[in-house]
């Protein structure tokens, strides 16, 4: 067989008289038993023309996920060229079906590897997608946004795993201050001013000498509601009183402390 020159049309030009896919497995034939390196060359260069439209419909697939479509395209078409020179024909289902997987695990590696702002380690990455594709399950089956106890239960992990991989999520892309909004403002306008250390110092220093005027009953109700997070009507059951007495004890208590911090703490380190 003649090899193509450089002012003749290539092959995948050229009318067919066969399917691509029979095409692409009598050049990966050819492949297999050519020992001339330019041949070689030539063939390598012919299949992947012809199955182009697969490595960039693989590609197409992630796209809109932070990566930019022509770097995808250039990793699966990457990919291709690998799956090219392993193929060995008549040894599966066809050249598609051997090098769709190849070509989809190249671009997963390349979004596990260079899709993250921030890199969370291995095994929290692939534990968020599996967390993503349980809880949509799960959403069906209950009708209801899943738990993290009941996702950590279906995954045969611990709920705080769960929580991580959430939490590592917010990691994968990194919005710019200057975004614009809707408002015509940037994200970074809309971002609080963290207060200065010396300010918490001086808050929770204030705070503990506001405790320390408050009796064991009213430090015990505020620790019953706003550390265990028990009701008016819960509290009122553990204490020995109405709910009624329990909102009272709340409003007189908080409007102590408020009354106390506000002398102690100037209105901006009370502010922030």
């Amino acid at each position: 067989m003649a090899p193509t020159t450089t002012n003749a049309a290539p092959r995948w030009t050229q009318t067919r008289t066969r399917d691509t896919d029979d095409e692409i497995e009598v050049l990966a034939a050819e492949l297999s038993t050519t020992t001339d390196a330019q041949r070689r060359s030539w063939l390598v260069d012919d299949i992947c023309r012809l199955a182009l439209p697969l490595a960039d419909g693989i590609a197409a697939r992630y796209r809109c996920r932070g990566i930019e479509l022509e770097d995808l395209e250039q990793v699966a078409r990457t990919a291709l060229v690998k799956a090219v020179l392993r193929y060995r024909p008549g040894a599966g289902c066809g050249f598609a079906a051997y090098a769709s997987p190849t070509i989809s695990g190249e671009v997963k590696r390349w979004f596990r590897d260079h899709g993250w702002s921030v890199r969370p380690p291995r095994r929290l990455q692939e534990l968020r997608a599996r967390v993503a594709t349980q809880e949509e399950t799960l959403r069906h089956q209950l009708g209801r946004e899943p738990t993290s106890a009941e996702l950590a239960d279906a995954l045969d992990v611990t709920p705080r795993e769960v929580e991580q991989a959430k939490v590592c999520s917010a990691g994968y892309h990194a919005t710019s201050l200057d975004t614009p909004t809707t408002a015509g403002t940037t994200v970074g306008e809309h971002l609080l001013a963290t207060s200065s250390p010396f300010a918490t110092v001086d808050s929770l220093d204030a705070l503990h000498r506001a405790f320390a005027d408050l009796t064991d009953r009213q430090r015990r109700v505020l620790h019953l509601r706003f550390v265990d997070d028990l009701t008016q009507s819960e509290i009122g059951e553990l204490i020995g009183v109405s709910q009624m007495q329990v909102s009272r004890i709340l409003t007189t208590t908080l409007a102590t402390l408020r009354t106390r911090l506000s002398r102690d703490i100037d209105p901006a380190g009370l502010a922030a």
